[in-house]
């Protein structure tokens, strides 16, 4: 079965400490993703990169109170240096939760021709499990490390984690 590695959101408005939407568990996957990132490059597994890429007047910002993030063509929005794309690897920008929403991810997954996404990234229960969700409805295969998984709360990231997998069928590894 063909994968895809998808890492979701690790930008330097979430993982940099001090920076406007810090989630601090980012930092805590971040060894443990470099170390899968250099295995699937290794395995030949594509690796695509889903990212925040707001306006700054995004409607997200007052509707959730979160402080302006990841506004796009600022260094806020790029890709953690650990975690830099190489040439060839596509990079998505998304405006939302979902992955899917408004981008290509789904045209260039069928372009792969990949059946399994392995999410990782920044935050289980918003982006990830949203994306994991849209995926789930596509009909592809959805696997979840937890330990790749960043959470703004842990009681969040818990319930995340039980509704992907009992709901959608989503494979949670440890």
């Amino acid at each position: 079965m063909k994968q895809a590695l998808l890492i979701i959101d690790m930008l330097n408005d979430f993982v940099i400490e001090g920076a406007p939407l810090e989630v601090p568990s980012t930092r805590a996957i971040l060894p443990g993703l470099q170390k899968r990132l250099a295995q699937a490059r290794q395995e030949g597994i594509p690796v695509l990169y889903v990212c925040d890429a707001h306006r700054s007047d995004d409607r997200e910002f007052s509707r959730m109170g979160w402080p302006p993030h990841a506004v796009k063509g600022t260094s806020g929005s790029r890709i953690v240096d650990e975690l830099a794309p190489l040439a060839g690897e596509p990079v998505l920008e998304k405006t939302t939760y979902s992955g899917f929403y408004g981008t290509d991810l789904e045209r260039v997954l069928k372009d792969l021709g990949a059946e399994e996404l392995i999410l990782t990234g920044c935050v289980t229960n918003i982006c990830i499990f949203f994306t994991a969700a849209d995926a789930v409805m596509r009909g592809y295969r959805v696997r979840v490390p937890r330990s790749l998984s960043a959470n703004l709360d842990d009681g969040d990231g818990q319930f995340a984690f039980e509704q992907m997998e009992k709901i959608l069928g989503v494979r949670v590894d440890p």
